[in-house]
């Protein structure tokens, strides 16, 4: 039957891009470049966890009173990152990059998520409202690209290009244990958000852009990164093609996923129904969506606070947040 038929498309994710590595899972990811030197750390770097205990600008033990386990409080100093970050990415975005911001729902409907293919696989990972068919937004992406659902755009308007800091509600049902500590994987966690609506036929093109805009701001904060490519076996559901910025974590000496690009190329664009019109041509056409964090915000303060701490257990502040953080230069115990 037709509703039987619908369940199984929906349930088939976008075919990997040509350009795609074929692999199993993250092993088989390629480091496309690293950029920036690891910090000359002459001691034991801590965890960002516990700079920021001392420094007593996060406090994961009375977040756990409140809410439960994976929950960020901030305090003071931290209070301030956080909220200069998310100032200064959206300044980048919208000065530079030449975005426009907006400030979406935080709670979207069903049709929303299945649009931009969080449902129906992924419900499980997902924050429902009891009684309604509401849910949290999981990332900007959901509201941002459901901006043109069932819409015709006029090719003079493409590119579009958005950026919308949010708070992010996961539940990510099966994570436990895994990377849970400090502010690597919470439940609810800021992003700024890029979101790009374009033609078919510079849709990868416009994924560079988008990698690089993503790229600015770890370049501005002078913290050291590397670019992966997903290969097939770790390509996302709704993604065509996907790059990962991950940031250096001195502490645990690894690099951590700090920003996903995608290119979903028609996948999201069908399922909302978002077209374009090209100019003298007869019929419409789907657009391509893509999106990039730019960046994970609570991740980025654990990478500034790792990368930039000192011997004597201060942080120094990076150059371009200091007039954000009414001229502070270092965060001391």
């Amino acid at each position: 039957c037709e509703e039987a038929m619908e369940q199984i498309l929906m349930g088939l994710p976008n075919i990997p891009h040509s350009s795609v590595p074929s692999g199993k899972d993250s092993s088989d990811n390629p480091v496309l470049k690293q950029v920036g030197e690891h910090p000359n750390i002459r001691f034991k770097p801590q965890p960002h966890w516990s700079i920021g205990s001392r420094l007593n600008i996060f406090d994961f033990d009375r977040a756990s009173k409140i809410a439960g386990a994976r929950f960020p409080l901030y305090f003071g100093a931290g209070a301030r990152l956080e909220r200069a970050l998310i100032n200064f990415m959206l300044d980048v975005h919208t000065t530079e990059h030449g975005y426009k911001e907006v400030l979406p729902p935080f709670i979207v409907n069903r049709r929303s998520m299945t649009n931009t293919g969080q449902l129906p696989k992924f419900e499980k990972d997902l924050f429902k409202l009891e009684g309604w068919d509401y849910f949290m937004i999981p990332t900007a992406e959901v509201p941002v690209t459901n901006i043109h659902q069932d819409e015709i755009l006029d090719e003079d308007v493409l590119p579009i290009n958005y950026t919308a800091y949010t708070p992010c509600f996961r539940s990510e049902a099966g994570s436990y244990g895994k990377d849970t500590k400090g502010l690597i994987r919470q439940h609810q966690f800021n992003k700024v958000e890029l979101v790009k609506f374009t033609k078919p036929e510079t849709s990868y093109d416009e994924l560079e852009i988008l990698l690089s805009h993503a790229e600015t701001i770890l370049q501005y904060l002078k913290l050291p990164y590397q670019v992966i490519t997903l290969c097939s076996g770790d390509l996302g559901f709704s993604a065509a093609k996907t790059y990962d910025i991950e940031v250096w974590m001195p502490a645990q000496a690894v690099y951590r996923e700090i920003s996903s690009c995608s290119n979903f190329e028609s996948f999201q664009a069908r399922r909302a129904n978002i077209r374009f019109r090209g100019k003298g041509k007869k019929g419409t056409e789907l657009v391509h969506t893509l999106n990039g964090s730019g960046l994970a915000v609570g991740r980025t303060v654990a990478a500034i606070l790792e990368n930039n701490q000192q011997a004597d257990g201060s942080v120094v502040i990076p150059e371009v947040l200091k007039s954000y953080m009414g001229k502070m230069e270092v965060i001391k115990p």
